[in-house]
């Protein structure tokens, strides 16, 4: 258990969100081996409980996985949240919709779901039910839309099968594609059936950030008390997006 400042008992936890291209490098080569690499010396070292890769999954059938997970597990511990089949687009796949999910074993999964999400191209959302140190979270991995009406559609699938689930703080995270600050309609409570909130930083293009598109949010409970993009001249150049870190601090249920 981590404690927060008053002595009371708040869980922390650390997330990191990268959309990796499937492995696709600025130079226009596919290198998804050197993705792992920078990874590896320019994300991981600054700490993380939960890792979201996007676009790391190919996006023609079969959606086969891109990256070498079976490395980054040995060199960081961090398991694969989707292991179960259940939780996969398909056999090969390593994520749904190219949405790949690690975690550091300490984190236990307690069920999943899988989202299809409207729109014409390829999204949707990851829903896992954890608990670490007897505290329960949920956390919601997605790629939504780069159309605003196709986000206001998903992000009210996904607030309705929220409204549909015992309460427990949740964060949501990944590539939303949502360039205002503000987080724009598809955000607003009255799409999503209550109130995420969280810092929007520059993320994208990777060279010169100019647009917030990688977001970590929270809400019942959940709250994003430090945001982050990280850089480093392998991020500048295995990606068209900068990695993103954020520390989340789970309020304890009332009465918990």
């Amino acid at each position: 258990m981590r404690h927060g400042a008053n002595g009371d008992d708040r869980h922390g936890l650390s997330v990191g969100v990268w959309n990796v291209h499937r492995g696709r490098w600025n130079d226009g080569c596919q290198n998804p081996a050197g993705t792992v690499d920078v990874f590896l010396r320019e994300v991981w070292p600054r700490g993380l409980d939960l890792m979201v890769f996007v676009e790391a999954d190919e996006e023609a059938r079969p959606q086969r996985g891109v990256l070498d997970l079976r490395a980054i597990a040995h060199a960081t511990g961090l398991v694969h949240a989707q292991a179960d089949p259940a939780l996969r687009w398909g056999p090969q796949s390593h994520g749904f919709h190219g949405v790949v999910v690690l975690a550091r074993p300490d984190i236990v999964l307690e069920g999943g779901a899988l989202m299809d999400l409207p729109g014409q191209c390829h999204r949707g959302a990851v829903a896992l039910d954890c608990r670490r140190d007897g505290n329960p979270f949920r956390l919601i991995a997605t790629h939504l839309s780069l159309a605003q009406p196709l986000r206001i559609a998903q992000m009210r699938t996904l607030g309705q099968f929220l409204s549909r689930s015992a309460t427990r703080p949740t964060v949501l995270c990944g590539d939303l594609n949502e360039w205002r600050p503000w987080g724009g309609l598809a955000f607003a409570p009255r799409v999503t059936i209550r109130r995420f909130a969280g810092p929007a930083r520059r993320s994208f293009p990777a060279g010169r950030p100019l647009l917030p598109l990688d977001r970590v949010l929270g809400a019942d409970g959940a709250r994003v008390t430090a945001f982050e993009v990280l850089d480093g001249p392998g991020l500048r150049a295995a990606s068209d997006h900068r990695p993103v870190r954020a520390e989340v601090v789970l309020d304890p249920a009332p009465g918990g």
